[in-house]
């Protein structure tokens, strides 16, 4: 069976567009298991939607991806997570995604019993040892509260976010499942939104907590988690590492 829903997405302008789509009906929980602990805007012309863009994510649970055959129109890797873990195959994912030459982004899966700020640093630090482009995403992996309080982690994301956009100029994103975005949420809606939801057919997702819209949804992680966006990859890229100044 398929329906037609109507949805709110985020532009790269942060306006609002309505965004209606067809899809058949198909647990929200994050894929971005981890090795050392527990695991958009539309383009709304004369009242037609951009379609929906695709795109893959990976660590180094896939580290020969073969992204030169790849579909996806965006690409986002791990490269590192807590104080002092590195992906492997960060470089080599990087390189490739440089090569296809699509969309392609980094994240960092956040411990939050750590300082935000050194984590960012160790994060930047890696990044920042390969080449970069404009439109570059940066994003933070938050979906483990590590025993601690609402108030902590979310204060800790606020802190880390804060950071990498003041350092880098570019607009972090923030992935999460929805339900732990209900919870631990509330006040970081001004970052774009890439939402895991299993449980929702590919872009059939309904925006958590204070979000009024999402960026991307990761609608499976089967065989290999999959997204789409309803921003266009020049709307991703804005959100992304600004041009050098002349």
């Amino acid at each position: 069976m398929s329906l037609t829903r109507t949805f709110r997405v985020l532009t790269a302008t942060g306006l609002l567009a309505t965004v209606s789509t067809t899809a058949a009906l198909v647990l929200s929980s994050p894929a971005h298991s981890t090795p050392d602990g527990p695991a958009p805007a539309a383009q709304a012309a004369e009242g037609k939607a951009s379609p929906l863009i695709y795109g893959e994510d990976v660590s180094g649970h896939e580290p020969t991806h073969d992204w030169s055959s790849s579909p996806a129109h965006f690409g986002i890797v791990k490269a590192t997570e807590g104080l002092t873990w590195r992906d492997d195959s960060f470089a080599r994912h990087w390189r490739e995604l440089g090569k296809k030459g699509i969309v392609r982004g980094a994240y960092h899966f956040a411990r939050t019993y750590n300082d935000p700020i050194a984590e960012a640093d160790h994060f930047l630090s890696v990044v920042n040892a390969q080449p970069s482009k404009p439109g570059d995403l940066l994003v933070l992996d938050l979906e483990t509260s590590d025993g601690l309080s609402v108030s902590h982690v979310n204060n800790w994301a606020k802190t880390w976010l804060a950071y990498v956009k003041k350092k880098t100029g570019a607009t972090p994103l923030i992935y999460t499942g929805w339900n732990f975005a209900e919870t631990y949420g509330r006040g970081l809606s001004e970052y774009p939104l890439w939402v895991a939801h299993y449980s929702k057919a590919k872009g059939e997702v309904t925006p958590p907590a204070d979000w009024k819209s999402w960026a991307i949804h990761q609608y499976t992680e089967t065989p290999i988690d999959q997204n789409v966006s309803a921003l266009t990859a020049d709307q991703l890229r804005a959100l992304g590492r600004p041009a050098a100044k002349a």
